[in-house]
């Protein structure tokens, strides 16, 4: 099934996702901040000696961690290619009482460019 872009779409859904490495960044210190529909940024990391196609996710200048590595690859084009401002990505679950890997969930939507 095809989905058909109307200009009164805002944007399209891309995937869904827990934050990665969250335990191990800034996660933790910004964590009372975060709220759900809360708005992040997507910072390619093309230098990652670990993941070639490395995503960073930021709430503002706390780096929360990555795009899961199965997720990262399409998205890390169009950010090569200078195209950040093309995604909208909010967190859309808080969990705290999990795992920290588990216990925030980002949306990541590819906005309407008209």
């Amino acid at each position: 099934m095809r989905t058909q872009v109307t200009s009164e779409m805002r944007r399209i859904h891309v995937d869904s996702f827990h934050i990665a490495g969250f335990g191990y960044w800034d996660g933790c210190e910004a964590f009372e901040q975060l709220k759900i529909g809360t708005e992040l940024e997507l910072v390619r990391e093309d230098d990652n000696k670990f993941d070639p196609y490395a995503v960073a996710i930021y709430y503002g200048d706390y780096k929360l961690g990555y795009i899961p590595r199965a997720a990262n690859h399409e998205i890390s084009k169009y950010l090569d290619m200078g195209l950040a401002g093309i995604y909208e990505v909010r967190i859309t679950r808080i969990t705290p009482d999990v795992h920290p890997e588990q216990q925030v969930e980002v949306i990541v939507y590819v906005k309407n460019q008209k």
